[in-house]
């Protein structure tokens, strides 16, 4: 439950070799974060743990060895989690220069969402002029992040969902087909517009929903498949709605693919921490569409680390429409008593 998140204060240490030391400013909060609390997400260590897995702040000190970073750098920060800190000692190799111009919230709204954007949409989606793509959990990190990407391939129509409140901003952005899926059925209101389906499927919610996407696929689509959002229902974790979404999996095998002539592809930004290259070229090519103008993170809303679970809330009701971002909260009295 929200009950369990607390602020503590620890005594800090000095990086280590090949490490930078970075006094955070913002950090990204994300669906993963969600499932993390509630023992869904396998790529975190035992309670208690410290959550995270991006931040952004300046580099104050340099861990023998380090010869790419200067102290003062502004920095975004990658890792596996541990990052909803005052101060983070990091490898180097995980942390990105902040492009000129941006400020230390989208910093921390870029990597997470827009590494699993891009690589969804174009090293699996291979979206190309005139395709259609279903974005689901559109008004989301993620969402608001592809939608953004799509834009920057001619004419793909976006299909979105969200609720019905989010649909005037979602068309704002792009969206040139909102679908509120709390009241209608998506499927259904994807085939009137376009009867023979989508190109691509974005499908963050698993169980049911992944069987539901590739039927939707016209011949030659893709569906990426890259969270089990369906598991979430409330603040704690609940067996039947892991039964249910373990029950409904989509399964499929090699020979029907072959006459359905679709792709079905999994992506998990936490299972690539060895692919250093590979993340890096793709977060120079978001940094040079930031700086181009053609994308920007949308920030949703800004909390303090010690209002963490009303962020979270914010989050897991799906009331955010872009990105939820933690702060650590400025020092209440002046002279503060050195913790580290």
């Amino acid at each position: 439950g929200y009950e369990k998140l607390k602020v503590q204060a620890r005594r800090g240490s000095g990086p280590r070799p090949g490490e930078v030391s970075v006094t955070v400013r913002a950090c990204g909060l994300n669906f993963a974060d969600l499932m993390a609390r509630q023992g869904l997400y396998e790529r975190l260590p035992p309670p208690p743990v410290c959550p995270g897995m991006e931040c952004a702040g300046t580099v104050r000190a340099l861990g023998e060895g380090v010869r790419d970073r200067q102290v003062g750098d502004k920095v975004m920060v990658l890792a596996r989690s541990g990052l909803w800190q005052e101060v983070v000692n990091v490898p180097a190799s995980q942390t990105f220069p902040m492009p000129e111009g941006m400020s230390f919230e989208e910093a921390a709204a870029l990597l997470v969402n827009y590494i699993t954007a891009y690589m969804i949409l174009f090293d699996f989606g291979n979206l190309r002029p005139n395709q259609s793509v279903l974005i689901h959990m559109a008004a989301g990190g993620v969402g608001t992040a592809a939608i953004q990407l799509c834009k920057t391939v001619e004419n793909v129509t976006i299909f979105g969902t969200a609720s019905a409140s989010k649909h005037d901003s979602l068309k704002e952005s792009g969206v040139a087909h909102p679908i509120d899926y709390r009241t209608m059925d998506y499927a259904e209101e994807v085939r009137k517009i376009s009867p023979k389906g989508v190109d691509i499927v974005l499908d963050p919610l698993g169980g049911s929903d992944t069987s539901k996407a590739f039927n939707l696929l016209k011949p030659m689509g893709k569906v990426i498949t890259y969270g089990v959002a369906n598991l979430l229902t409330g603040q704690k974790k609940n067996l039947m709605a892991m039964a249910k979404t373990w029950w409904n999996q989509f399964s499929i095998n090699a020979l029907q693919l072959l006459h359905q002539n679709k792709a079905v592809c999994g992506y998990h930004l936490g299972y690539m921490d060895e692919e250093v290259e590979l993340l890096r070229s793709v977060v120079a090519k978001l940094v040079n569409l930031y700086s181009q103008g053609k994308i920007k993170p949308k920030i949703d809303s800004v909390w303090p680390f010690d209002q963490v679970a009303e962020a979270m809330r914010q989050m897991q009701e799906k009331k955010n429409i872009g990105k939820v971002i933690l702060v650590p909260e400025a020092p209440k009295e002046e002279p503060k008593k050195t913790e580290n």
